[in-house]
C-alpha cells in the first residue's frame, strides 16, 4: 500500500520530507481549522432545529445525541489542539474529530419516524464537510470512509422496516459521495505535495545561490587585495628600476671621491704639493659630493612617492578631498612606474571640485587604468599618453575621462572588457583582472558607473562618473 501511495505520489520516499510535509499540510493552519471544527459542531448540534420542524415528539432524544456529540466530544477535540503537546497529534484528533460524528449519526436515523428516508443526505453533509473542511490525507480520509459507512450498515440492520430500494439508493449516493471526496481529497493532497516539493527546491536553490554570492564576493575581495598587492608590486618594480639609476651612479661617484681623496692623501704625504693639484682635488671632490646628493636625494624622492601611493591604495576610509590636487599627487607618485613604459601622463582638471569619497578605492581604479593602459595600449614599447579629463556636469557628480591613443581594444571584446579574466595580453602574464576590479570599485565603493565609450578606431576612452557624496 505504501509503494501505490508513492507511486501515485501521495507520500514522499523520504521519511524526514514526508515529516516536514506533514507538519506544513496538516499543522500549517491549525487556528483556521479550529476555527471549521467549531462551525461543525455547531452545524452538527443544529440540525435538531429540522428534526423539531418535522418532528417535535423525538427533539429530546436527537437533541441529547447531536447536542452530547457536539458537546462532550467535537468541542473538548477542537480545544485540545491549542495544546502545543498535542499539536503533533493533530492528524489524528481531526480523524476522531470526523469519525464519532459520522458513526453516531446512523443512530439518529433509528430514532426519527423518518427512519433512513434521509439517511444519504445527511451522511453526505458529514462527507463534505470532512473533505473541504479539515486536512486530512488521503489515508485519513479513507478510514473514515470505511468506519463510517460500516456503521451506516450496521445500523440498517436495527431498522424496523425499509421501503423497497431505499437501501439501495442510500448506499449508492453515499458511496459515490465517498469516492468524489477521495478523489478530490487525493487530488489537493497532490497539488499540494507537488508545490511542497518546488518549494523546497527553491528555498534549496535560494539557499545555493546565496552561498554562491557569498562566495562570489568572498573571492571578488580576495581578488581586489590581490589586485592591489599586485599593482604594488608592478609599482614597486618600477620604483627599483628608477631608484637603482641613481643608486648606481651616488656609487660610482663615492668611488671615484674614495680614489681622488687618496691621491690627495698620497700627494700630502710626499716632500711638497702644488697647489693647483690641491685646487683641482677638491673641484672633483666637490663635484663628487653634488653628484652624490643630488642622486641620493632623487632617490629618497622616489622612496618617498613610493610610500605615499601605498597610503593612498590602502586608504578605506571616506573624507574630502580636493581633486585636483590630488589627482596631481597621485599621478606625480605613480610618475616612476609610468615613465618606465615611456608613458606621459596629461591631468585637466579644474580646481575647485571637492569630493567626499573613498580616495583608496579611486586612487585604485585610476591606478589600474593607467596601468591597464601601460601594459596593453602601446605594445612595441614606443611610448604613449595616458590623459585624465575631469568635468562636473552638475552640482551632484563629477566626470573622470581616462583616455589614450594606443592600439585600442579589438571590437570582439568591448561587449566584455569589464567581465573578469578578460584580457588582450594573456601570453604576457596578464590575469585580466585590472578593468573587471576598477568597475566593481565604481559601481559598489563608489556608487558611481565606469564604461567604455571608444568604440572603433585607435584610442581607448574609459569614463568615470562619480557622486560628489559616495
Amino acid at each position: 500500500m505504501l509503494a501505490l501511495l508513492i507511486r501515485l505520489g501521495l507520500r514522499f520516499e523520504d521519511r524526514i520530507e514526508e515529516r516536514r510535509f506533514v507538519d506544513q499540510y496538516v499543522r500549517g493552519s491549525l487556528g483556521w481549522t479550529q476555527i471549521a471544527m467549531l462551525l461543525g459542531a455547531a452545524t452538527y448540534a443544529g440540525y435538531t432545529l429540522w428534526d423539531w420542524v418535522l418532528y417535535p415528539e423525538v427533539v429530546p432524544t436527537t437533541l441529547a445525541i447531536r447536542g452530547g456529540t457536539a458537546l462532550f466530544v467535537l468541542l473538548p477535540l477542537t480545544a485540545l489542539l491549542s495544546r502545543r503537546l498535542m499539536k503533533p497529534w493533530a492528524e489524528t484528533i481531526f480523524l476522531v474529530y470526523c469519525v464519532i460524528p459520522g458513526c453516531i449519526l446512523p443512530s439518529i436515523y433509528l430514532v426519527l419516524p423518518s427512519g433512513f428516508t434521509f439517511a444519504a443526505p445527511g451522511m453526505m453533509m458529514i462527507i463534505l464537510f470532512v473533505s473541504t473542511m479539515l486536512p486530512l490525507r488521503i489515508g485519513s480520509l479513507a478510514i473514515f470512509c470505511l468506519l463510517s459507512w460500516l456503521a451506516l450498515l450496521v445500523a440498517e440492520t436495527f431498522a424496523p422496516t425499509m421501503p423497497m430500494g431505499l437501501r439501495f439508493i442510500n448506499h449508492s449516493l453515499v458511496g459515490n459521495a465517498y469516492a468524489l471526496s477521495l478523489y478530490a481529497v487525493a487530488a489537493r493532497e497532490y497539488r499540494a505535495r507537488k508545490q511542497f516539493r518546488t518549494s523546497e527546491a527553491l528555498q534549496r536553490e535560494k539557499e545555493r545561490s546565496e552561498k554562491s554570492l557569498r562566495d562570489l564576493r568572498a573571492t571578488q575581495e580576495h581578488l581586489v587585495q590581490a589586485e592591489k598587492l599586485a599593482s604594488l608590486g608592478r609599482l614597486v618594480a618600477g620604483v627599483a628600476h628608477e631608484v637603482s639609476t641613481p643608486l648606481g651612479l651616488a656609487l660610482t661617484t663615492s668611488t671615484a671621491m674614495q680614489t681622488d681623496l687618496q691621491t690627495m692623501a698620497d700627494a700630502l704625504g710626499g716632500a711638497s704639493v702644488r697647489r693647483s693639484d690641491l685646487t683641482k682635488g677638491i673641484d672633483r671632490l666637490k663635484q663628487g659630493l653634488d653628484m652624490t646628493f643630488d642622486n641620493l636625494h632623487r632617490a629618497s624622492e622616489m622612496v618617498h612617492s613610493f610610500r605615499q601611493v601605498a597610503v593612498h591604495q590602502a586608504d578605506e576610509d571616506r573624507r574630502s578631498f580636493e581633486l585636483k590636487d590630488w589627482l596631481a599627487e597621485l599621478m606625480s607618485k605613480l610618475g616612476p612606474l609610468l615613465s618606465h613604459h615611456a608613458l606621459a601622463v596629461d591631468v585637466q582638471c579644474p580646481a575647485g571640485i571637492k569630493l567626499n569619497s573613498y580616495p583608496g578605492a579611486l586612487a585604485q581604479v585610476i591606478s589600474n587604468l593607467a596601468l591597464n593602459t601601460a601594459g596593453h595600449a602601446y605594445p612595441d614599447e614606443r611610448g604613449g599618453r595616458f590623459a585624465i579629463t575631469v568635468s562636473q556636469p552638475d552640482a551632484k557628480r563629477v566626470r573622470l575621462v581616462c583616455a589614450d591613443d594606443g592600439v585600442g581594444i579589438p571590437e570582439e571584446l568591448q561587449a566584455q572588457i569589464f567581465d573578469p579574466f578578460v584580457t588582450t595580453g594573456r601570453e604576457s602574464g596578464h590575469a585580466g583582472l585590472g578593468l573587471h576590479i576598477a568597475f566593481n570599485l565604481v559601481a559598489s565603493s563608489l556608487n558611481g558607473r565606469l564604461r567604455l565609450e571608444s568604440r572603433t578606431g585607435p584610442g581607448t576612452q574609459i569614463a568615470i562618473e562619480i557622486p560628489i557624496e559616495a
